[in-house]
């Protein structure tokens, strides 16, 4: 059994898809210890609440630097046991203090298929209007674990997305979510779990 936290900072429907997984009896050898929030109106806090999870706000105003919030950050999940970082919609940058303290151990998931349209500046809406300001015709989601970097971590799983002529950035951000995050990320996590991902040279192997 892993134990996994949650880092959220907004609504919390990755988070959401991560629990419904573990409701339906898919993620049998995950154990969500906490979910960890940086905005007190976190609406992920209280699907955690809800669920039973331990909710945990820790806002970044309280540190002056993000080396002093990744250095919290890191020190309170350790004292978790914590084996799996999963950032579901977190928008802290971890520096290298996180990234140190669990190699592999974090994975993110993005709106888009990296390397299009990732990066500093990258998150939320702004992917998805990006997208349809290029005119491309084909967006998805990626999961990856996270390194040093932002978005440039190995990759575990993308899914395509058609984008149709009269999408929004509203529209196609909920069909990425449908057809896409809610899918990948528990996937990830279920495969993670079983031991399953091998990273060699900087990519990721499915065993």
């Amino acid at each position: 059994m892993i134990r996994a936290a949650v880092l959220v900072s907004g609504g919390g429907t990755n988070l959401q898809a991560l629990l419904d997984a573990k409701a339906a009896g898919k993620l049998p050898e995950v154990e969500f210890v906490c979910v960890v929030g940086n905005r007190r109106k976190a609406y992920g806090l209280e699907r955690a609440r809800m669920a039973g999870i331990e909710a945990i706000y820790l806002p970044t105003v309280r540190f002056e630097t993000n080396e002093a919030y990744n250095i919290a950050l890191r020190d309170l999940l350790l004292e978790k046991k914590i084996d799996l970082i999963v950032l579901a919609g977190f928008l802290v940058v971890l520096g290298q203090t996180m990234v140190d303290a669990f190699p592999n151990r974090i994975i993110n998931i993005h709106p888009s298929l990296i390397p299009s349209f990732c990066g500093d500046g990258f998150y939320g809406l702004k992917v998805h209007e990006e997208a349809l300001r290029r005119g491309v015709k084909v967006t998805g989601a990626t999961v990856h674990f996270v390194d040093g970097g932002t978005d440039t971590g190995p990759i575990i799983l993308q899914k395509a997305v058609e984008i149709l002529p009269e999408d929004t950035p509203e529209s196609l951000q909920l069909r990425v979510m449908q057809q896409a995050e809610w899918k990948l990320l528990p996937e990830a996590v279920r495969l993670f779990s079983e031991g399953k991902l091998i990273v060699e040279d900087g990519r990721v192997r499915e065993i």
